[in-house]
């Protein structure tokens, strides 16, 4: 695994109408977090009050409230905004790996250690390391970056000298970090550690009033990516999209919204949600009162994997492992109903 800062550089995101003198942004609107309800607006004010200073910070949320969003906001606000933002996904470390990929190596470490190598920490010294999913991080991987918390220093595998990093770490999760503690898999005094600051996103459905302006958001940005007319919004789809749970939240609306924006016609964009989409078809002759009772059972069973699996599938962003977890399976097995049900990912 290799590590790359921010792909934007170490300058923040820039708006003309949304930007200081020194091109520092001031608009959370340009880090992708919009919205207006209460509980957003004071996850925001904290955000804001995070990013002047360089404590670590602990946010929790589930999947898909726009942890690494908010995360990007904290530093591109605040006074480490030019140096690497660097994000980790920790579920993505391998165990037998963990301490090369964090600290690095010196030369002749091992067999193939030709060079010495930097790890993500020493790539974001100065400026701040995004370790997303940091439940998946082991044990030992815990003891490795709980030593280095206290006191900035680590040791690159193979050397002999400490090194010092000036690095803000922000962590995120969608577990609650409390119940983990509670069962062994995390440990507390890692947690004292990160939790200077604690911030905790809403989930989309705490925040239903958010959800026309984030779509119109949406349909915004993909009328200027696509260079096309931007569709106006079906009012039922509206009223639907403000009924419906969204357990991936917005990255779930994001994509519900990206993908019938390229299926919109005659200027109207019209939302299927899962479990609507095949409601009108009960009555009809391809419903449910034409078939035998086995036949009918299979056919309802079937929608309902469909709809699970669309789902499941759009909270994790295309993400197979992540989504067969979330599901309680195997990952193969999961991979297997999505053939089965042709659902191609990497719509999502």
């Amino acid at each position: 695994m290799s590590f790359q800062a921010d792909s934007r550089g170490c300058a923040p995101p820039m708006q003309d109408d949304t930007s200081t003198g020194d091109g520092r942004a001031t608009d959370l609107v340009s880090f992708g977090l919009l919205g207006s309800a209460p509980s957003f607006t004071a996850a925001m004010h904290q955000v804001r009050r995070f990013a002047a200073t360089s404590a670590h910070v602990l946010i929790n949320g589930e999947t898909g409230t726009g942890k690494e969003l908010a995360a990007r906001a904290i530093h591109y606000l605040g006074p480490r905004r030019y140096k690497p933002f660097v994000p980790v996904n920790c579920g993505a470390l391998p165990d037998n790996l963990m301490e090369n990929e964090l600290f690095g190596h010196a030369r002749g470490a091992f067999t193939d250690a030709r060079d010495s190598q930097p790890g993500v920490v020493g790539g974001a010294h100065g400026g701040t390391l995004f370790l997303d999913e940091i439940e998946c991080l082991s044990h030992k991987g815990q003891v490795a970056l709980l030593r280095f918390l206290q006191d900035g220093n680590y040791r690159p595998l193979g050397s002999r000298c400490d090194v010092q990093a000036d690095v803000r770490v922000i962590a995120a999760s969608n577990r609650d970090f409390d119940e983990m503690v509670r069962d062994g898999s995390f440990r507390q005094d890692l947690l004292y550690r990160l939790a200077i600051m604690s911030l905790s996103l809403p989930p989309l459905r705490a925040r239903s009033s958010d959800i026309p302006a984030l779509i119109a958001h949406f349909i915004k940005r993909f009328a200027r990516e696509y260079e096309r007319p931007a569709p106006r919004t079906d009012e039922a789809s509206l009223t639907a999209a403000m009924r419906y749970g969204w357990p991936g939240n917005i990255r779930e609306l994001e994509n519900a919204v990206h993908r019938q924006f390229l299926l919109a016609e005659n200027g109207v964009l019209y939302l299927e949600l899962p479990g609507t989409e095949r409601r009108g078809t009960i009555d009809g002759e391809s419903g449910l009162g034409s078939l035998d009772m086995k036949s009918a059972k299979a056919k309802v069973i079937a929608d309902f994997e469909r709809d699970y699996l669309e789902t499941v599938i759009a909270a994790a962003g295309g993400n197979v492992s992540a989504a067969a977890r979330q599901a309680g399976k195997e990952r193969r097995a999961f991979g297997k109903l999505l053939k089965k049900y042709g659902i191609d990912r990497a719509r999502f």
